[in-house]
């Protein structure tokens, strides 16, 4: 990968199951074309979607703000959402508030936050009730697997 700093900009559709992880392919082909490490691509693939879709089923859509450098790649997903009440609580795999149609359409198995942890090097979470969640995903090019 060349030394230039690649940022990139994705709106996220609330509620919109058919664009639903656009983002998060659209960042993993510019990765691949910018030749980063497979195992790298992966981890932010399945981190970066995991969050686009808690975007699109719990908080009315959102923004993805992305930055690529050869040191790491940082994904910021924010959006203008109900916000976690209990940040611990959403954290344990398995633990979900989706709706019985969200998880009838394969979604909501409380793994979503888990999985952003599991693949990325650092995980930040900044939520507040009534406000929104911003989820901050970083991932180190110099470390491979999960």
């Amino acid at each position: 990968m060349s030394e230039a700093i690649v940022k990139l900009h994705y709106d996220i559709d609330a509620e919109d199951f058919t664009t639903a992880g656009e983002a998060s392919s659209g960042v993993k082909k510019t990765l691949t074309r910018l030749g980063v490490n497979h195992e790298v691509i992966k981890r932010v693939a399945i981190a970066m979607y995991e969050a686009e879709i808690n975007a699109v089923i719990h908080a009315n859509g959102g923004t993805a703000d992305v930055e690529i450098t050869p040191e790491r790649v940082t994904v910021i997903i924010a959006d203008n959402g109900p916000g976690i009440p209990d940040l611990d609580q959403a954290m344990t795999p398995g633990w979900s508030t989706a709706t019985n149609l969200v998880r009838e359409m394969g979604f909501g198995a409380g793994m979503g936050l888990p999985n952003m942890k599991r693949y990325t090097d650092e995980m930040y979470v900044d939520s507040k009730v009534g406000v929104g969640t911003k989820v901050t995903l970083i991932v180190n090019m110099n470390r491979q697997g999960a």
